[in-house]
């Protein structure tokens, strides 16, 4: 009985926008971030899609309950499970970062629910799993948290947009204010940042996605996040998937590309019909 109450409780407090019409398609979200990484895009695919954004747990409007498993394959369990108590039975899907991490293992864990994916610079596909948090990544946190307040003000400033963004964008001129923004304040106030980047540790993806699956994988050809030398190991990924290499891109193709973005989605869509 209490396992059954912390489930619920759990589903309950995991949050998720909906909008949009046809078939369903979830979007993912990355570490320290949250479901308004996708509104360069989202407007695009609600012309094609009922577009289902969600918060991870202890990220955007989601709650994060101490020593609930962060891990990508526990983070997949959560998501699919709340899909089940809104009633989404199929989907596309796609992610980014640790959200395509969890699309992947979405995909293995429930192969019948998931009709095609798309990884947009998808974590996990290293030879070498990381044992400790990388410090780029914690400093960026740091950062965010010391800086949150001040934000709406200084990221008006193209001094600040560079600081918070250079090393995530190659684009991070053309960012909009409000894209800066909600990326700002939803790595400053994930309290499940920590925590999912420790389920990360001493791991890589490493399960099966049958090929009845169309699935795309996306990096940027600037991605310095998850470099091409260390963490786009190909052999890791599904031997059928797509892999492509967007230019002038980097370690969000949602911002830096979003058309091109959008087009490789409804492709992967298309060829599950």
């Amino acid at each position: 009985m209490r396992l059954r109450r912390k489930l619920a409780t759990e589903l309950e407090s995991l949050h998720c926008e909906i909008s949009g019409s046809g078939e369903p398609l979830v979007l993912i979200h990355g570490l320290g971030s949250a479901s308004t990484v996708w509104k360069p895009v989202r407007t695009l695919l609600n012309q094609n899609f009922q577009v289902i954004s969600v918060d991870l747990p202890g990220h955007g409007k989601s709650s994060y309950a101490k020593g609930q498993p962060m891990d990508p394959h526990s983070l997949a369990g959560y998501v699919l499970d709340k899909l089940n108590s809104i009633q989404i039975d199929t989907f596309h899907l796609s992610g980014n970062s640790l959200g395509g991490w969890v699309a992947m293992e979405m995909a293995s864990s429930a192969p019948d629910r998931v009709l095609s994916l798309t990884g947009l610079a998808p974590a996990g596909l290293w030879l070498n799993p990381y044992n400790a948090r990388y410090p780029g990544t914690a400093l960026a946190r740091f950062l965010a948290r010391n800086t949150a307040k001040l934000a709406p003000t200084a990221l008006h400033f193209e001094t600040a947009r560079k600081l918070g963004f250079s090393d995530v964008s190659p684009r991070w001129r053309e960012l909009s204010y409000e894209t800066c923004l909600d990326a700002t304040l939803a790595i400053a106030g994930a309290e499940g940042y920590y925590p999912a980047w420790d389920g990360m540790l001493m791991k890589r993806f490493d399960s099966y996605i049958p090929e009845s699956i169309p699935v795309t994988i996306i990096f940027g050809d600037s991605d310095k996040t998850l470099p091409a030398t260390t963490c786009q190991e190909r052999s890791i990924a599904p031997a059928h998937a797509k892999w492509i290499i967007f230019s002038e891109t980097g370690h969000a193709p949602m911002w830096d590309s979003p058309l091109d973005v959008v087009h490789e989605i409804k492709k992967a869509a298309e060829l599950a019909k």
